[in-house]
């Protein structure tokens, strides 16, 4: 078993280069959204929410998310209707525009992925398939 100091130093490569490639993932690929926008539209992809839901879930404040939403329903893409039984609240989900977004932002990022995946060799592309495996595990600890 590795030593705390050896695993320290793995720790922090591995969530480095982890955080590099998410970050050059969002925002190499941010031509028609921002990250944070798409970010609530992938929220909203698994069914209708709040605005105060999202705020929990995204984990910022109630007026940082109106400003989000305000400006995803301003583009067409989140249709906000009131709640029937209390008509102060609203629920938000997308709309047709808003699903297709989802799907262009997607595939533009595993474009970029599948671009500097093609000059990788067949030995990293396998070791790279391995550690995927691992990190999932990692992850779903």
């Amino acid at each position: 078993m590795p030593d705390r100091d050896s695993l320290q130093t793995l720790a922090s490569d591995v969530r480095l280069a982890c955080q590099h490639v998410s970050r050059r993932v969002r925002y190499d690929n941010c031509h028609e959204i921002p990250p944070h926008q798409f970010s609530v539209l992938a929220k909203l992809s698994n069914g209708a929410k709040t605005p105060g839901e999202l705020a929990r879930i995204e984990e910022v404040s109630a007026p940082s998310m109106t400003r989000t939403v305000n400006g995803l329903v301003e583009q067409g893409l989140v249709a906000r209707s009131a709640d029937p039984d209390d008509g102060r609240r609203q629920h938000l989900e997308l709309t047709p525009s808003g699903r297709e977004m989802i799907e262009r932002t997607r595939a533009s990022r595993d474009d970029w992925m599948v671009q500097r995946l093609q000059g990788l060799s067949t030995d990293e592309l396998r070791v790279l398939r391995e550690a995927t495996d691992i990190l999932q595990r990692v992850i779903h600890v």
